[in-house]
């Protein structure tokens, strides 16, 4: 018998920008025709039926005629596509159209499209490079950032899919103008995530101009888009791969997940969360990591963004329960929860230890609770 040592050690620089501005769409042609993504001039232009006419063809036809080739691939709008086959299918779509290892993926559009177009990215052809340019505030708090693709099954969500980082994401602002109020509130519902994870600054800021966001006041909007990503990515860079720290990023989303899969995704993923953290802050008080008051300021704040705090009585309750063992967190059997400090802090049980367990019957008691 022999053995060979295959050694392939290398390191790996997966940095990109975030670019935050108002109407991107040029400055996104520019930036590849400086080489942005070196001499790819193939582009597959994934889109959903709503952000297709408001702008995606607008990107398509900036594309050829900067010389470009490139094409839409379109899938029906909503969280219930991001699935298995809404990914087969634009995979298939691509082929079809001669897509191979030598094109870019432009992911142009909310949450959904950026995570099934990550994923297809780090699979199709063994992997091509992928460019974000978000439309929504719920994607430039969160999906578009960070590296994390992934579909739903109808068991559980986001549990299959790979880390995958884009060559560049641009949040064009401009974009919040198109969204109905209640994809604002569903973006909010992150934001004010981020602040009880790691600023109380931000959070008191959030109290005063939330009402504002809705405006879409630029000067209140563009601190919300920094503060985003400064907050996730000072979590990120330190834990790419979800190993210890990343798991704060999932404040509320034990709960606030097995909402949305249970609602069937009536809610909204923001409106689910916003569920979730008030499960969070109740636990958190029961546990004795926030005040009464501290955790009443929070789900004021979630009220004041037009957001839900209690489950809606379509929802059977024993299988949100049940549900919970779904999420990633869940470790040898067990319910994991983070659990913030107060607000602009989050709980470290042990050195990088910050999610705890959390038996079933504690959980019920506070889901019986909202």
């Amino acid at each position: 018998m022999s053995v060979f040592n295959v050694e392939l050690k290398k390191v790996v620089d997966d940095s990109y920008e975030i670019e935050i501005g108002y109407g991107l769409e040029d400055k996104l042609i520019s930036d590849l025709k400086n080489g942005l993504v070196g001499n790819i001039t193939k582009f597959a232009v994934i889109t959903d039926s709503i952000v297709k006419e408001l702008y995606a063809d607008r990107i398509l036809e900036k594309l050829t005629k900067a010389g470009f080739t490139a094409d839409l691939f379109v899938f029906e709008a909503g969280e219930t596509q991001k699935t298995r086959e809404t990914k087969e299918f634009v995979e298939d779509s691509m082929l079809e159209k001669g897509y191979r290892r030598d094109c870019c993926i432009i992911a142009v559009g909310g949450g959904v499209v950026t995570d099934l177009s990550g994923f297809v990215a780090g699979t199709f052809g063994r992997g091509v490079p992928f460019i974000n340019y978000a439309t929504t505030l719920l994607a430039a708090a969160d999906a578009s950032v960070g590296g994390k693709t992934a579909v739903d099954t109808p068991l559980a969500t986001n549990l299959i899919g790979l880390f995958n980082q884009p060559e560049k994401v641009y949040l064009d602002i401009a974009t919040w103008k198109t969204l109905p109020e209640r994809q604002v509130a569903s973006g909010l519902a992150e934001t004010i995530k981020h602040a009880c994870i790691a600023s109380r600054e931000f959070f008191d800021f959030l109290k005063e101009h939330i009402n504002e966001a809705f405006d879409i006041k630029e000067e209140v909007c563009e601190r919300i888009a920094n503060e985003n990503c400064r907050i996730k990515y000072e979590v990120v860079m330190k834990d790419e791969r979800e190993s210890g720290l990343r798991e704060v990023l999932n404040l509320g989303h034990t709960v606030g997940r097995a909402i949305e899969t249970v609602s069937g995704y009536r809610l909204l993923h923001g409106e689910a969360l916003s569920i979730g953290m008030v499960a969070e802050v109740k636990l958190a008080h029961k546990l004795g990591y926030m005040s009464l008051e501290e955790s009443q300021e929070v789900i004021s704040l979630f009220e004041k963004a037009n957001l839900p705090v209690a489950i809606p009585e379509y929802i059977n309750r024993e299988e949100l329960v049940k549900k919970l063992y779904t999420d990633k967190k869940v470790k040898n059997g067990r319910i994991r929860f983070v659990i913030q400090k107060g607000i602009g802090d989050i709980v470290e049980f042990e050195e990088g230890v910050f999610a705890t367990p959390i038996e079933e019957s504690v959980a019920r008691e506070i889901i019986m609770e909202i």
